[in-house]
């Protein structure tokens, strides 16, 4: 084994690097009886846009299992096991009724709990319907969303309420982004923003906006339920730019603005709120919503038009793209599909800069593992989820003698201390209190020693 691993260090060392190693069942894995599975199915999961529920069921794949949504004629939203309990037939080719879907084979219809309503080819006396239930699980439809919970009937949280959800003037535009890929190297990537420099900004076409190609100075910090990552970064001489994204357990994250157009803002909120949703070990999407509102510069430069059904308003976030227009400006969608269809964590060499990542690997273990101490927000909330999710510039000048790189740091803390201080007000109050917390940080904020 010594003389092998002295064999991989030489130069043209091909040969001893042909095997590939397995991926990490117990993250990447989230069939039925999994423990990463088994957590997923604690926790309402988007499964698809609402307007893709018009007079045709849709067949869809979530957390390993065929299924079939659809809305019937009195706009009732379903969600079925796909094939039907008498014969197999798919229920994506029923028929929508005024109350549930009828299969097209012989007609049996069932109710969205999954209760059998008819069977037309049995005989009158027959009590075939009513000897067992179809599978079926609990939906809810949310701002041009459609919810599942895929966990035990009776044992489903209270949908989750996020503190952005009730942005003034905020307009919410539903999105879904299919990968052919695993969805933690998925999520993983919203731990990872030293991407934004290469990938965003000096490789290619400028992909989001110029501000991304400035250096982050960056702090990865656990938080109740999850993660945030803090980014700061030096715009010009007199701002500073620091950015909030926040991840909840399992599979959620939220990111500020995509367009920073590095104007003075104080606590700007969430530009895209998004659920990673495996719809098998190889297979998910990112399903949620882009914000549009006059505090997130997207409202300018965004295109609300352009976000739906694998689509949205940035370069790269989907497939179908020409090849070589791929290979010349590649974009998250196409380093995240290729590194296999389950990245393999044993052939990394992980960095600095890869802190977020292995302590996002770490806390999701724990909490499969059931280790993780504390609430988790998706599951466990009742009341309004706030988040951490946010965009500041702030006027602040590097004083003199100090290094630019513990001031970045200190300054990116103090506006995440500002942020935790108002974890127990009320919506309205917390948000005015913390950006009167921010607003005096330049002027409090010594370089760190």
């Amino acid at each position: 084994m010594a003389i092998r691993e002295q064999k991989r260090q030489q130069s043209y060392a091909g040969y001893f690097h042909r095997d590939v190693p397995g991926e990490d069942p117990e993250l990447t894995h989230v069939a039925p009886n999994t423990s990463m599975g088994e957590l997923f199915r604690q926790a309402w999961q988007p499964v698809c846009l609402a307007h893709q529920l018009a007079d045709l069921p849709l067949a869809v794949r979530i957390l390993g299992e065929d299924l079939v949504v659809y809305r019937d004629r009195a706009g009732r939203v379903g969600v079925l096991h796909r094939h039907c309990s008498h014969r197999g037939t798919s229920l994506e080719f029923g028929i929508v009724s005024e109350r549930g879907l009828r299969c097209c084979y012989h007609g049996w219809l069932f109710d969205a709990d999954g209760t059998v309503l008819e069977t037309p080819g049995e005989p009158p006396e027959s009590k075939l319907k009513a000897s067992f239930r179809h599978g079926a699980y609990p939906a809810i439809e949310h701002q041009g969303l459609i919810f599942a919970y895929l966990g035990w009937a009776g044992t489903e949280p209270a949908f989750p309420q996020l503190d952005t959800f009730n942005t003034p003037g905020d307009t919410l535009v539903p999105f879904s982004l299919w990968h052919p890929c695993n969805w933690l190297q998925v999520l993983e990537n919203f731990m990872d923003p030293i991407h934004t420099i290469f990938l965003h900004s000096d490789y290619g076409e400028i992909q989001l906006s110029e501000a991304y190609a400035a250096p982050p100075e960056l702090h990865w910090q656990q938080v109740e339920g999850g993660m945030i990552c803090v980014s700061s970064r030096r715009l010009d001489d007199d701002h500073v730019w620091i950015r909030t994204n926040h991840l909840l357990l399992p599979n959620f994250v939220q990111v500020g603005t995509l367009y920073e157009d590095g104007k003075e803002k104080n606590f700007s909120r969430a530009g895209i709120t998004r659920w990673i949703v495996p719809h098998d070990d190889t297979h998910c999407s990112i399903i949620g919503w882009r914000h549009f509102n006059e505090h997130v510069p997207s409202l300018q430069l965004g295109d609300p038009d352009a976000c739906g059904v694998d689509s949205m308003d940035a370069i790269g976030q989907s497939g179908g793209r020409p090849y070589e227009e791929m290979q010349r400006n590649p974009g998250d969608w196409d380093v995240m599909v290729s590194q296999r269809p389950i990245a393999v964590h044993a052939l990394e060499n992980p960095g600095t800069t890869d802190q977020g990542v292995m302590m996002l690997r770490r806390i999701l273990r724990m909490s499969a593992r059931g280790e993780y101490s504390g609430p988790l927000p998706l599951r466990d909330s009742e009341g309004p989820i706030k988040t951490q999710t946010q965009d500041t510039v702030l006027r602040a000048q590097l004083p003199s003698g100090a290094d630019e790189r513990a001031f970045l740091r200190d300054l990116g803390e103090r506006v995440t201390a500002a942020i935790v201080s108002g974890e127990e007000l009320a919506d309205q109050s917390r948000i005015g209190h913390i950006r009167r917390r921010i607003a005096t940080l330049p002027f409090d904020c010594p370089p760190a020693a």
